[in-house]
């Protein structure tokens, strides 16, 4: 009797073993993000014990992130089942993801963001349900403008005048000290910071939402000239190989008076790891001769992959990730930007993060990469874009040259018109 039960038992194991569905989610890991998908994923398995997720670290640079997962659903493969997209990535990737209007997205969309909602949306597909938004801020020390009797700049004069003094002034006691950080590395990270700099100089956006190449204009020659003046004054020669968390290291130990970043960056630097806690502050980005300051949109998204095993439980898994409770969950504590709107009301996530209701505005009026119009060649327009940026900023290239070189490589791969501004 007792082998029988016995028997019986390790029966009952086996096939709850074989029962048990796995689910793989290929997440980020910038600042907070990976410790809080596993929190998400764990929320989710208490919730649904036959269900176990993994999370899987990707690489930091959307690039290798990018080829990582194209090795992945190129090979049709099964072992990734959901995935954390860029925003500019679903009219290149959309071939790949499952529509998730056919697993009750139809339920829950109208929460978010439309225009994120039209962006993820393919030929009628929701090919991707958003997830968190993002939009580049300024962070600055109020400590310091204070010391140095300044105020936060409205304009890249005005930072660049600030930079100086109080770099010049903290460099008696902190020769590590410098004015301005950001994202100067040749990859994506530099295609968002350049893109607010055209767009604040009323130079536009690369290639216009019509399909037209406008990059080659005096505005754009202005601006970027104007940011090379930066290297090796304001900024380190080093921010030509600095991506997000290379600037947030300088910044958090407090070796600089400004930061272009993101705002998951917020929460981090209030941390009681951080130098600058409590003598920071965040604001739009500084404008140029347009008037106004840009910001580009950035932010992530949940996919589906058609490869899936499980698509329909992997479809739930990515809309409980980007339910209300999880995106409060990583506004809370991670100060990234719900795409639910009601969540821009909740007093929690207000209280966490004073900016998010200050600077609605500039994460609701972001400036788009040209990634629709482009689709499904975006990433290729981009690479080309930031490394002639990278090389205008390094000095190896004149910048009109630089730029009217890069119109005629657009134009090879998009067969777009040139609309020459010079």
């Amino acid at each position: 009797m007792r082998k029988l039960l016995l028997t019986l038992m390790l029966v009952l194991v086996a096939l709850v073993a074989f029962s048990q569905i796995v689910l793989t989610v290929a997440a980020g890991a910038v600042g907070q993000e990976l410790e809080l998908t596993k929190r998400a994923a764990e929320a989710y398995m208490k919730i649904h014990p036959d269900i176990t997720v993994k999370v899987l670290d990707t690489p930091d640079m959307v690039q290798d992130r990018l080829g990582l997962y194209l090795q992945f659903l190129e090979a049709k493969s099964p072992e990734i089942d959901v995935y954390q997209i860029d925003v500019i990535w679903p009219g290149d990737l959309a071939q790949h993801f499952i529509d998730l209007y056919e697993y009750n997205a139809d339920k829950v969309v109208s929460m978010h963001f439309p225009a994120i909602v039209e962006n993820n949306t393919v030929d009628g597909r929701l090919v991707a349900i958003p997830w968190f938004t993002d939009a580049g801020l300024l962070y600055y020390r109020t400590d310091l403008l204070e010391k140095y009797g300044l105020k936060p700049p409205t304009t890249w004069d005005e930072l660049e005048n600030a930079a100086k003094i109080i770099q010049e002034g903290e460099r008696k006691t902190n020769p590590d000290f410098w004015g301005f950080v950001w994202q100067g590395n040749a990859y994506e990270g530099l295609t968002c910071d350049a893109l607010e700099w055209l767009a604040s100089n009323d130079a536009g956006t690369i290639i216009s939402p019509d399909k037209k190449i406008t990059i080659a204009n005096a505005n754009a020659v202005e601006i970027l000239e104007k940011v090379a003046g930066w290297i090796g004054t304001i900024s380190p020669s080093g921010v030509l190989t600095f991506a997000e968390e290379d600037a947030r290291a300088v910044w958090q130990t407090g070796n600089a008076a400004f930061m272009r970043n993101w705002p998951y960056c917020y929460s981090l630097s209030k941390g009681p790891d951080s130098n600058v806690a409590g003598k920071f502050d965040v604001s739009p980005l500084p404008a140029g001769k347009s008037g106004n300051g840009a910001a580009t949109l950035g932010g992530w998204q949940l996919s589906v992959s058609k490869y899936s095993k499980n698509p329909k439980e992997a479809a739930d898994l990515a809309l409980f990730m980007a339910g209300y409770e999880i995106q409060k969950l990583r506004a809370v504590e991670g100060s990234m930007n719900p795409t639910i709107q009601a969540l821009y009301a909740d007093y929690e996530v207000l209280k966490a993060n004073p900016f998010f209701g200050s600077l609605f505005d500039v994460f609701i009026n972001a400036v788009a990469r040209p990634s629709t119009a482009t689709a499904p060649r975006y990433n290729e327009v981009s690479t080309l874009f930031f490394k002639a940026v990278h090389s205008i900023l390094s000095g190896t290239s004149n910048a009109q040259t630089a730029l009217e070189e890069l119109a005629l490589d657009l134009q090879d791969i998009t067969g777009f018109e040139i609309v020459w501004g010079f």
